[in-house]
């Protein structure tokens, strides 16, 4: 890859997230940035996660908001308007473990059909990684004040409060692997 897969994701993301969610945009900034950060653990895939992580929260976007349910409508946003790369639509359908808050929302079945999870496990954590340990205003956080963050903005009785407590071993475990990964490179 080029670069191009890249500044195509942060057109798009910027279009559709800077006007009306300025935090939105500046937290996806910041985790597109986490995300060039581990170029060296990902290698070829390093666009594609840069990408992901730009974009994966596009959904948030209120003229993609169909089912209210960001990964899913920015996954369908990707995918019907833009015919994005396979790998990346779903990679922004899945981020931060989504299986589990569709399962609260009562869209796991339609996430799972329509978008399987990639069997990349390093791809996987490494959106998570980038996604929670970023803060909403693009800053980096360790996991556990970003999920502490979470619990408090949505409250830990909300649906989004369910879904994090659930979450957070998994979450936790994705940013600990990559972590490690991060550890182990040449310096």
């Amino acid at each position: 890859m080029d670069g191009s897969i890249v500044k195509w994701a942060c057109v798009v993301a910027e279009a559709e997230l800077s006007a009306p969610l300025p935090r939105r945009w500046a937290h996806s900034q910041g985790v597109a940035q986490r995300a060039a950060d581990l170029a060296g653990v990902l290698g070829d895939d390093a666009e594609l996660l840069t990408s992901a992580a730009v974009l994966h929260d596009v959904g948030y976007a209120p003229r993609l908001a169909v089912t209210g349910f960001h990964p899913l409508d920015g996954a369908r946003f990707l995918r019907d308007v833009h015919a994005a790369d396979e790998r990346l639509v779903r990679l922004v359908a899945n981020h931060s473990l989504a299986l589990l808050e569709a399962e609260e929302r009562g869209l796991r079945d339609v996430l799972e059909v329509e978008f399987p999870l990639l069997d990349d496990q390093r791809l996987v954590d490494a959106l998570v990684y980038c996604d929670m340990t970023t803060t909403p205003d693009g800053e980096g956080t360790s996991v556990e004040a970003r999920l502490a963050e979470i619990n408090v903005r949505y409250g830990s009785d909300s649906l989004v409060g369910r879904f994090i407590r659930r979450a957070s071993p998994e979450i936790r475990a994705a940013v600990e692997r990559v972590e490690a990964a991060l550890a182990a490179q040449p310096r």
